[in-house]
């Protein structure tokens, strides 16, 4: 018995479970060198210490159990070389898409603690914008179900888990309905996204000066901060060249206290 080790045994000493190495032994992955025929329990032996170990280190790189035992029954330089490479472009993909992840975060960190620092509200400023690229859903949004389906829709075309974390989620409203004074009817839905989306599926918020201001509330309270904007565009004797952007920056999924909820409208003029 000095060589051989029960199930429970084994389990411990590589800090598995005797679940794990009973499914092995199910799919001929790790069998034992003997079962006893009477009590069915299972032994294994220190030669195949490093088998096990061998499948828990593929396993932490990757591979499939099918892959593992497909390379243990076969095993082949040239062909676990392949298994490597595979995973190592594997690995480099997840790697560029955390990073990816970790910007589009930090970009919400930054947009978060910016809008915290805004001292000025319900004061028109005029802002030159660069283009900021986006991904946007156009279709009419009137209501708060509308707009929650738009937005899985969106997220789902930007490959994007939770827009609302990631941030950057806004609404346009069309240059007619503004100056129809139809301030709650958005003609699309948009995330602003970084370089390196897929330009298939961008577009683009164009450049430009935009008469801007931010208010404490979300866009059920934008109605009258349009009527301050457009009396201060017409005050001052300029037009409106396109549609306005409206996006809550802070909101009920951020904060429980409405007096932290923050939303800025640009229209853009000239």
């Amino acid at each position: 018995m000095n060589n051989k080790f029960s199930i429970g045994e084994m389990a411990k000493l590589h800090h598995t479970t005797v679940k794990t190495l009973r499914y092995y032994d199910q799919i001929g992955l790790l069998k034992p060198i003997e079962v006893d025929p009477k009590s069915g329990y299972r032994y294994y032996s220190t030669e195949q210490f490093e088998h096990l170990h061998t499948i828990h280190y593929l396993k932490e790189l990757g591979f499939s159990l099918k892959e593992i035992k497909e390379h243990l029954e076969n095993r082949n330089i040239d062909a676990f070389l392949t298994l490597i490479e595979k995973q190592k472009e594997w690995t480099e993909k997840k790697i560029d898409e955390l990073q990816k992840l970790r910007r589009r975060f930090q970009h919400r960190i930054n947009d978060i603690t910016s809008a915290r620092q805004v001292d000025q509200l319900g004061v028109v400023s005029i802002k030159k914008l660069h283009e900021r690229k986006i991904v946007r859903l156009k279709e009419t949004i009137r209501t708060e179900r509308e707009l929650e389906l738009s937005l899985r829709h969106l997220e789902n075309q930007a490959g994007l888990k939770s827009a609302i974390f990631i941030g950057g989620v806004g609404l346009t409203v069309s240059k007619d309905n503004i100056m129809a004074q139809q301030f709650h009817e958005y003609n699309s839905i948009f995330i602003l996204v970084e370089e390196g989306t897929n330009s298939s599926v961008t577009t683009l918020l164009p450049s430009g000066q935009y008469a801007c201001i931010y208010y404490n509330g979300n866009h059920d309270d934008s109605a009258s901060y349009y009527q301050i904007l457009l009396q201060y565009i017409e005050k001052h004797h300029f037009s409106i060249v396109g549609d306005a952007v409206e996006r809550t920056i802070i909101d009920h999924y951020i904060s429980g206290k409405r007096e932290d909820y923050l939303t800025e409208i640009q229209i853009p003029i000239k």
